[in-house]
């Protein structure tokens, strides 16, 4: 492969076969339903969601290698209705060929209905990619004609095997004398995202114009620091302003929480994607410690859709403030965890008889119902009775949060299950 002397070194080692694909195994493993599509030649649209840098635009362009169909790309970031016409009249005329979107999720509903018709009648293979949820950003009609993979994030071992590789394998890096001394920083500054990864490790390679290079967490802390960061909607910087934004709304700073969007609003972010990002921290990071948090986020959502710049500026930064000087909790997100990793751990556990529901003749012959004790007929609308499967029954999800609300769910908890589940 001929690379240009200016090309970074994440786009020099992007891999061009399944087998130098680094993490998505459970896609582009011995059993990945992609790999086994590609080794089928049936490509279905398929939309790949993930985070940045974990492989969606690589594995596109190895698709389109090894099927040897006539391959389109388009960024959603640049492209018009015109341009996705252009191409289906192109695939009209060469035979059916792939269509590769990036960031499809910024394609607005009418360029997204110019696709439908043509990867309904086969014109077209679509393969979108997308950090977003699809399920909010994509059309349910065109949503409903492809096959979503969720792409996971690269853990520490993934980011050092491509450290190493490009280290080694490399035309420039491997003609340099480089020791990697220590790797916390670069993982930590990327974030799980090899593009950046890779970007960084060049970064500080040439750091050092000459001589040997010893990477350590202090020199990699130091390049990143020096890099300029010019909001970019399309970029990296996309990514590290909204991650600066919640944590501050996390960490309950409203002045860190003002100045990260007052940098999005500046750049011409898309106001639902930081509406977006503020409803899921209302119930991740405020959850019953305020439960008005989710009232307001969600109002937000609906108000700046309606609004739009300039003035959604103002209502996102209420809510911002409001978020940000909320109490925080996070006790909800910790139980439904839990109770997840319990699903994994036990699987389709029974149902208890009394809690299923008998909506017919048989299924109350069978004891479905039989027990079951109505709260309200109850003093206090509670009875004690059993509601979890007998495997993990008295198991405890949810631990309410050390704040003023769930202290009063606490007690109220308390007194009706201190024995079973110990609150």
């Amino acid at each position: 492969m001929i690379f240009q002397a200016n090309q970074p070194l994440a786009e020099r080692m992007r891999p061009s076969a399944l087998d130098d694909l680094v993490g998505q195994e459970h896609l582009v493993g011995p059993n990945g339903i992609i790999r086994k599509a590609i080794q089928l030649g049936n490509i279905p649209s398929m939309i790949l969601w993930g985070p940045p840098g974990v492989g969606k635009t690589t594995i596109a362009n190895i698709i389109a290698h090894e099927v040897k169909k006539p391959f389109y790309t388009l960024s959603a970031v640049s492209a018009g209705v015109k341009d996705v016409r252009e191409v289906i009249e192109k695939a009209r005329l060469s035979g059916k060929s792939i269509l590769f979107i990036d960031e499809i999720h910024r394609f607005n509903k009418s360029q997204q209905d110019a696709l439908l018709g043509a990867v309904e009648k086969g014109v077209i293979t679509l393969i979108g990619a997308t950090t977003e949820n699809p399920s909010f950003e994509v059309n349910s009609a065109l949503l409903s004609r492809c096959q979503v993979y969720t792409l996971k994030a690269l853990n520490e071992k993934d980011l050092l095997r491509m450290v190493h590789h490009a280290l080694v394998h490399d035309v420039q890096l491997k003609q340099r004398d480089v020791e990697l001394k220590e790797s916390n920083a670069l993982f930590q500054l990327s974030g799980g995202d090899a593009r950046k990864v890779l970007n960084l490790l060049e970064l500080v390679v040439d750091s050092e114009p000459s001589g040997k290079v010893v990477i350590t967490d202090e020199l990699a802390t130091n390049v990143a620091q020096k890099k300029i960061a010019i909001y970019d909607k399309s970029g990296e910087q996309h990514y590290d302003i909204i991650s600066a934004f919640i944590k501050s709304i996390r960490g309950s700073d409203p002045n860190a929480a003002i100045y990260y969007l007052a940098r999005m609003v500046e750049g011409g972010e898309d106001v639902k994607f930081i509406a977006r990002r503020m409803v899921i921290l209302a119930s991740e990071d405020i959850g019953n410690a305020n439960p008005t948090a989710l009232v307001m986020a969600t109002n937000a959502f609906q108000a700046v859709n309606v609004i739009g710049y300039p003035e959604a500026r103002i209502i996102l930064a209420q809510c911002a403030v409001y978020l940000a000087s909320s109490p925080k909790s996070n006790a909800s997100y910790m139980a439904i965890e839990e109770a997840l990793q319990k699903v994994r751990e036990t699987g389709d556990l029974p149902v208890p008889l009394a809690v299923r529901n008998a909506p017919t003749k048989l299924m109350k012959e069978l004891g479905y119902g039989k027990g079951y004790q109505y709260a309200h007929s109850y003093e206090g609308n509670f009875v004690n009775m059993e509601f979890l499967p007998d495997k993990i029954k008295g198991t405890k999800f949810y631990e309410p949060g050390n704040n003023a609300r769930e202290e009063e769910l606490r007690k109220y908890l308390r007194a009706l299950w201190k024995e079973k589940y110990g609150y």
